[in-house]
């Protein structure tokens, strides 16, 4: 019905945008369809399906909609406009949509330059409305060095460039793309924190600006890149041995190899210290028995950091295990509707041997492996804050193009009091952020003031983007527009590296010395 009704609309349309008298009478569901969308009868994005069939281009001049579903990004490779470029036939688009390896981009401007057209239909997420730095509204740069700011540039441009321009396809196929790898690893911040080996040795705050203008335009590809360098690079790092870190993390920080942490178990996700993977001391190494479930990277990694109770000290020792090993199992999880680039698996691990030079020496209980956990939970806070601020920045964009009753939506009071509230969650999450960025470079952080951080950071961005699909109305609930997918995506960085209640009350253990994690009765 409401497909018939979308590729009727350009008979029911007469003069002025407004439906004809008698069109109207003949679907009487459709004005009030319009109403609770919010959306107008000559919503381009609607027409597409007609100029689909018809094989129809859409030509340069574009309205407030049409401009808007050219580009919403900065102008960092030219200053032009953002309307819809000539002679590029939305049938085109489509075909070029589905080619992993070509942006389909039109014209001579480029995926963010605004003269030429553009095959995509997926809006990179803006700077801003008029100041490129529209959502960093208390100038976060100023607190930050040369150097780090250098970094939050030069991923904003390869994000804006390279990946928002096709992500689109990725995500609704849920489909990794594989040929970012090697453009993610040239970036060179893969590694993060860690010194040496290869690695750039970056300050918390640098590496808390690429992630998170990685997540400005996509929260999957930021948490592919956390994987690899605050989980399993980390590990290594901290709690392997010379040779460990000279076999794996060179090759590992370009991105040559994929890794893998794989904790969390069917039964024990929240409940991490208490794993039932088994780790059995054998004659030169170790027998490992037992099942992981939401490993990232999993189906193609090439190195797994798996965490796996010892039964001779019922401790959580830490092992490094090639993909490939005999008894080692992978299935890919089917049907998820966040996070749908990130390949999570279920692993099975039958009998998989790991030579005594592949366990981690400094992993030796689950406390050993906290200071990477930690890390880990600090950058995911700082994933929320990049989703917020590509949530934030779209919408202003939007708002002030989209019209109704004759007038921008930014106009309205209602409206602008939530872009404000958005602004302002923002600004408090950044400043945090910073802060823990800072308390990590200094050695004063503790386990606590990071799981605050995480828990406090990912709600506010949770409202952040809430609110941002709302002022979206209909066009809030389709991907075209960058919102609803973060919106969806938002759910998962909300709860991995632990949820808000898991996270709340390790702050409430460190702050009252009792913990109130596990229950005083087991039912």
């Amino acid at each position: 019905m409401a497909r018939r009704i979308c590729d009727g609309l350009p008979q029911l349309r007469s003069g002025g945008g407004e439906l004809g008298g008698r069109a109207a009478r003949g679907f009487p569901g459709v004005l009030l369809l319009f109403r609770l969308l919010r959306v107008s009868p000559a919503l381009p994005h609607l027409r597409r399906r007609q100029q689909d069939k018809e094989g129809a281009g859409l030509g340069g001049g574009g309205g407030g909609e049409l401009e808007f579903l050219s580009v919403v990004a900065t102008q960092l490779q030219s200053g032009g406009g953002g309307g819809l470029g000539d002679g590029v036939g939305q049938g085109q688009q489509r075909s070029a949509l589905r080619q992993p390896e070509a942006p389909a981009v039109g014209g001579t401007g480029g995926a963010l330059g605004g003269g030429g057209g553009r095959g995509g239909r997926t809006p990179v997420p803006s700077s801003g409305g008029g100041d490129a730095r529209t959502s960093d509204y208390y100038q976060l740069d100023e607190l930050l060095t040369e150097h780090e700011n250098e970094w939050r540039a030069k991923v904003r441009q390869f994000m804006e460039k390279e990946v928002a321009p096709i992500i689109l396809q990725y995500w609704e196929t849920a489909e990794f793309p594989f040929h970012l790898i090697p453009k993610l690893g040239s970036l060179g911040f893969a590694g993060g924190i860690i010194k040496g080996y290869g690695c750039p040795g970056l300050s918390a705050a640098a590496y808390a600006m690429c992630i998170s203008e990685t997540a400005r335009v996509d929260a999957s590809i930021a948490s592919f890149c956390l994987v690899q360098s605050c989980l399993a690079m980390l590990s290594i790092a901290q709690l392997g041995s010379e040779a460990q870190k000279e076999k794996y993390l060179p090759s590992l920080n370009k991105m040559h190899k994929v890794c893998v942490y794989a904790m969390t178990e069917p039964d024990h996700g929240s409940d991490a210290s208490t794993l039932s993977t088994t780790a059995r001391k054998v004659p030169g190494g170790w027998i490992l028995n037992g099942q992981k479930r939401w490993p990232a990277n999993s189906s193609f990694a090439d190195v797994f950091v798996v965490l796996a109770k010892n039964t001779s000290t019922n401790q959580i020792n830490g092992f490094i295990v090639s993909a490939g090993s005999p008894g080692l199992t992978i299935g890919t999880i089917e049907n998820k509707v966040s996070l749908r680039i990130v390949q999570n698996c279920d692993i099975v691990l039958e009998d998989v041997f790991v030579p005594d030079d592949d366990r981690l020496s400094g992993a030796n209980s689950f406390q050993d492996l906290v200071n990477a956990l930690s890390v880990a939970r600090v950058m995911v806070a700082w994933v929320g804050i990049g989703v917020a601020m590509g949530v934030h920045d779209t919408c202003l964009r939007y708002l002030g193009e989209r019209k109704q009753f004759g007038a921008p939506l930014a106009a309205f009071q209602l409206n602008q009091e939530k872009l404000v509230r958005m602004l302002g969650n923002i600004q408090a999450m950044s400043l945090l952020g910073w802060r823990l960025c800072k308390l990590h470079d200094a050695g004063k952080i503790t386990v606590g003031q990071a799981s605050l951080g995480k828990a406090w950071i990912t709600k506010q961005a949770r409202e952040t983007v809430a609110l941002g699909r709302e002022l979206l109305g209909g066009n809030g609930i389709v991907t075209d527009f960058h919102v609803a997918k973060a919106f969806c995506d938002m759910e998962s960085v909300y709860s991995y590296e632990g949820s808000y209640d898991v996270n709340a009350l390790i702050v409430a253990r460190e702050i009252t010395g009792i913990s109130s994690i596990r229950p005083a009765s087991r039912l």
